[in-house]
């Protein structure tokens, strides 16, 4: 059978690029090694999603039910059924994504896909069969893995990645965490949260260290507020694995020796898993190197998502699928790249950001001016309990364009997507000081900010 569209990988682009396709009324195959979803719905974004909601709910019981006005005796959790209501979350959805392939019509291909050239994909069943595929198009939407350190090799026990630290059949005692990165300060939150002593190293000097300098200096505050060891500003100079426990040599401002646990996460970025067959043009740092139109180096092959390198977000993913998509099959459009984008870590306190950070606006000679708000300040976030973190805003001087927006505290992931509208439509401090935000909201914190901006904030 000879197809318009055939995807290799079913993650967050390549599902999306066939469904699209598909809707387009095109015939469309989509070719999956594990299971449909990819990582982020399998291994990354969703299940983590369901854990750290276990973690904050426990958290608040174990340390804060006094201050809601609850008691009880005994508060106790199963580690197996919180690892287990996360699998279920993602099972439940990846089935829904299969559902989807079913309702329009995609052939669901179970294996590994190699680009075997211009209109043909080879595919490898679990048991080793091979079949080719002919198709007009292709698209590799591969993604990433996680990378490992040099000299730490995974195991699966004492050093692990972020996909077997989300389902540890024991919690360990104590863990250590290499990498401040989303990933990083995630799986650090939910472990803290059920007890496990954590220290967190990172070579850069703060948590979080694309976002912005604020940013990062409240959420290790928090951190270390709650109990987490964040050495920031630390070099890795050894590891020694010894089977039941990880030594690991640091030096940095704080400290200088070893430190150990029972286990040790690695959460130092990931690696491009390229999909075999004819080679395709690579970038220095091994991502597949695509046009504006996301044409790779082989006719009428494409690729779009973490498998062409960074930001690697399962959101950007599905934007540059349907961009790709709609670039082949709807007529006299262009597609769009990647520019502004929201950053989202679902740790607690939350991190969000989209656009410039005041860091990038220093070394690029920028004026702007600033507007930052408490949560403090804002009725809906004492009511609720929250009352920690703040909004930065960064507009510009001169026309009083928004530059950039920078969150930490509850809900910031959610508040984030009107400053990502806003961004993208150019909006001014003018446009957000007219819109009125409902009372009580969280998202007050961004009117109050752009008032903050101006100079009269009334709040704070």
């Amino acid at each position: 059978m000879a197809y318009d569209l055939i995807v290799i990988g079913g993650g967050p682009a390549g599902y999306v690029a066939g469904i699209r396709a598909a809707q387009l009324g095109k015939k469309v195959a989509c070719v999956e090694a594990d299971r449909a979803g990819g990582t982020c719905l399998n291994w990354g974004c969703i299940p983590t999603k369901a854990l750290l909601k276990n973690a904050e709910l426990y958290h608040t019981l174990a340390h804060r039910a006094k201050e809601f006005g609850f008691s009880f005796d005994n508060l106790q959790y199963d580690w197996s059924a919180v690892v287990g209501r996360s699998r279920k979350v993602s099972d439940r959805l990846a089935g829904g994504i299969e559902f989807l392939f079913k309702k329009n019509g995609i052939d669901y291909v179970r294996g590994y896909g190699a680009v075997a050239g211009t209109g043909k994909v080879e595919v490898t069943a679990a048991d080793g069969t091979k079949t080719t595929l002919e198709t007009k198009d292709t698209i590799v939407a591969t993604g990433c893995k996680t990378r490992d350190l040099p000299g730490l090799p995974f195991n699966g026990k004492s050093v692990i990645g972020s996909k077997d630290a989300m389902v540890l059949p024991n919690q360990p005692k104590e863990m250590i965490i290499i990498g401040a990165g989303a990933i990083g300060v995630e799986f650090a939150y939910i472990y803290n949260a059920f007890g496990t002593k954590v220290t967190i190293v990172e070579m850069l000097d703060g948590l979080v260290p694309v976002e912005d300098t604020e940013i990062g200096q409240a959420l290790e505050k928090s951190f270390i507020k709650q109990g987490i060891r964040c050495l920031t500003g630390h070099k890795v100079t050894g590891t020694k694995d010894h089977g039941d426990r990880v030594e690991i040599t640091v030096e940095g401002a704080k400290e200088n020796g070893t430190i150990s646990a029972d286990v040790c996460l690695v959460a130092i970025g990931v690696q491009p898993v390229l999909p075999g067959g004819q080679e395709l043009a690579l970038s220095d740092r091994g991502y597949i190197e695509v046009d504006e139109r996301y044409q790779t180096s082989i006719p009428g092959v494409y690729a779009c998502g973490d498998i062409t390198g960074p930001p690697w977000l399962a959101h950007t993913a599905s934007f540059e699928a349907i961009q790709l998509v709609e670039g082949l099959y709807v007529e006299g459009h262009t597609p769009r790249q990647v520019k502004n984008f929201p950053g989202c870590t679902y740790c607690h306190p939350q991190v969000a950001s989209v656009g410039k950070t005041e860091r990038a606006l220093k070394e690029e000679g920028v004026e702007y001016t600033v507007g930052k708000i408490p949560f403090m300040a804002i009725g809906k976030a004492i009511a609720a309990g929250e009352p920690d973190g703040f909004a930065k805003l960064l507009y510009g001087k001169k026309h009083g364009e928004l530059l950039g927006a920078h969150i930490i505290g509850d809900n910031a992931t959610e508040l984030i997507a009107e400053m990502g509208l806003a961004l993208d439509q150019e909006l001014t401090i003018d446009d957000i000081h007219a819109t009125i935000h409902a009372h009580p909201t969280m998202s007050e914190v961004i009117h109050e900010a752009t008032l903050a901006a101006e100079g009269h904030a009334i709040h704070f």
